[in-house]
């Protein structure tokens, strides 16, 4: 359902759907149950001023009933928030689509603590274009390759590829070259296949019985010394140590299950370097500019429906502990 406010500062407005019935006469009284505790005169406010509104766009008063509207819109507080030290690049622009490169931290979309620190947000308000739609997501740890479309005219050719997986992703990360204690070795390249699911316990999956969802091929492209000493799961190993051997990984998911790559490598023993998530959920901490993420989407190809022809758009950035190794020479930037 379309909102009939505008996009303001680089956000959508907030819908809220009303109950049918209730211990509440008006639609304010509603929003005093679920807000209230936070900031009544704000929400009082808001009514008086005509800033909450209906379908149509109607404004609401303090006495709007209840049962007139099913869903109501308005616009939140947001919360201030610190500029990350990263940015996104630019890669291509034209009438449909928009590619950029996004940093690792950034999140793809608003949401939680995130809202103007988020790609979508600051790209709406850098390059004043309100309709700006994500056509997929990465995670907020990974970088590379985004798509977005700058025209909701034709916004669905694009969707549709994407829901039939007309659309081929390549991923890059960086590992231990072998897999940790406990593990078998590995012949690559292999295709990883289970089933994965949300934890209920932690914004974590897990793999489950069943039949499989989630596919990935994944492809060592070169071995290379480490900078650090890394254990094979990719965790930091003991300052005694001497340093392991890394490999470069080319990754080519037939699925999209959310952090399917990062589970798919752990579940080789090949943990991707500086995940706070797998194999071990690490203890919550500020974020680390300098300890990325070592997982990068590096390109994404398919048959643009507007021209007939296929395209391809390729980061320009490269994986910080690959540097120096012979596939990662000749990208620009820094992931």
């Amino acid at each position: 359902m379309q909102s009939p406010l505008p996009v303001r500062d680089g956000v959508n407005a907030t819908r809220l759907r009303l109950p049918g019935e209730g211990p509440w006469d008006t639609a304010m009284d509603y929003m005093m149950h679920r807000w209230g505790h936070i900031d009544p005169q704000g929400i009082e406010d808001r009514f008086d001023a005509g800033e909450i509104v209906g379908e149509g766009g109607a404004p609401l008063s303090r006495s709007t009933p209840l049962q007139d509207h099913t869903f109501i819109w308005y616009y939140r507080t947001l919360p201030p928030e610190t500029r990350m030290p990263v940015e996104l690049g630019i890669l291509h622009q034209d009438e449909h689509l928009l590619v950029v490169d996004k940093p690792h931290f950034l999140p793809t979309t608003p949401g939680g603590t995130y809202i103007q620190e988020s790609a979508l947000v600051r790209l709406r308000n850098q390059l004043g274009l309100p309709d700006l739609i994500p056509m997929h997501r990465l995670d907020r740890m990974t970088a590379g390759i985004l798509l977005l479309s700058t025209n909701p005219d034709t916004r669905g050719k694009y969707q549709v590829l994407f829901e039939k997986r007309q659309v081929q992703k390549e991923y890059e990360c960086v590992s231990a070259a072998e897999p940790a204690p406990g593990h078998p070795g590995v012949e690559f390249p292999v295709v990883v296949r289970n089933r994965m699911t949300k934890s209920r316990s932690y914004l974590l999956a897990e793999v489950i019985a069943g039949e499989p969802n989630a596919e990935t091929r994944i492809e060592r492209l070169e071995t290379f010394d480490g900078g650090a000493t890394w254990s094979a799961g990719g965790a930091a190993a003991a300052a005694h140590g001497s340093p392991a051997r890394r490999a470069l990984y080319r990754l080519e998911p037939h699925t999209g299950k959310t952090h399917q790559l990062r589970v798919h490598m752990a579940s080789l023993g090949l943990g991707i370097v500086n995940d706070a998530f797998y194999p071990e959920l690490l203890d919550k901490a500020p974020d680390d500019y300098t300890k990325p993420l070592q997982l990068l989407a590096r390109g994404i190809r398919f048959v643009d429906p507007i021209s007939g022809k296929p395209v391809e758009y390729r980061s320009r950035l490269h994986l910080s502990e690959a540097a120096g190794s012979l596939a990662d020479r000749g990208f620009r930037g820094r992931a």
